[in-house]
């Protein structure tokens, strides 16, 4: 318990020495830590692309067994169910209509994918231009009280210096493992958009008889 209250005591200091601009510098870490949990949670490969989901509906279809209650099931199911199931909807109508609603309901479940992640980036950089903020602020508050009070100050002289360091350091720490996060996701949300526009086109294929599918039956 003293560590823990040591811990938040210095923690309160070196927000209060930073002066406001740390104030949206940690806004912006709490925003970024929420959303890297989130993503982290809503972009887990099985959430979004189920193991041999496409052969078990091939397996539903052969077997006649693939009914509206299946389809409701498959849409709820994933994003790559939510796809299959816009292109199976429009089955009837040929291959090039099944490919376009393919399409379009695979834009929309990019859109969801890529949700925050413009956020995220802009957080990854506003955070340092905030720390640079801090930092100007910082050294006009040391030329001024040299200006004033000249170079016998150290206490107000050190005040400002920090300051200017404190806040630099916290925009750069924010920073870097934001952007960093950032690129992640979005390179994870281009992998499972190419998965799935490969498991969508091989649902396509099976069901027009240009491609065999093993169900492991």
């Amino acid at each position: 318990m003293p560590l823990f209250a040591t811990s938040s005591g210095m923690l309160f200091d070196l927000l209060k020495t930073g002066g406001w601009t740390m104030v949206p510098i940690t806004l912006c870490s709490l925003i970024a830590m929420g959303i890297i949990v989130e993503r982290f949670w809503s972009l887990q490969r099985n959430r979004i692309l189920p193991k041999h989901l496409v052969a078990q509906v091939w397996t539903w279809i052969k077997n006649g067994q693939f009914d509206k209650t299946k389809m409701r099931d498959l849409k709820n199911s994933s994003a790559l169910g939510e796809v299959l199931t816009a292109g199976l909807l429009n089955h009837q109508h040929g291959r090039a209509a099944m490919k376009a609603s393919i399409n379009e309901a695979g834009r929309a479940v990019v859109v969801r994918l890529e949700r925050f992640l413009n956020t995220l980036g802009s957080i990854a950089l506003v955070t340092p231009l905030l720390g640079l903020l801090g930092t100007v602020i910082g050294m006009i508050r040391v030329f001024t009280v040299i200006r004033v009070q000249g170079v016998g100050n150290a206490d107000a002289l050190a005040g400002g210096i920090s300051e200017a360091l404190i806040t630099t350091a916290a925009g750069m720490a924010v920073a870097i493992p934001t952007l960093v996060m950032h690129r992640h996701f979005t390179r994870r949300v281009e992998e499972l958009v190419s998965e799935m526009e490969q498991e969508a086109l091989k649902m396509v294929d099976v069901l027009h008889g240009e491609r065999e599918i093993f169900t492991g039956n």
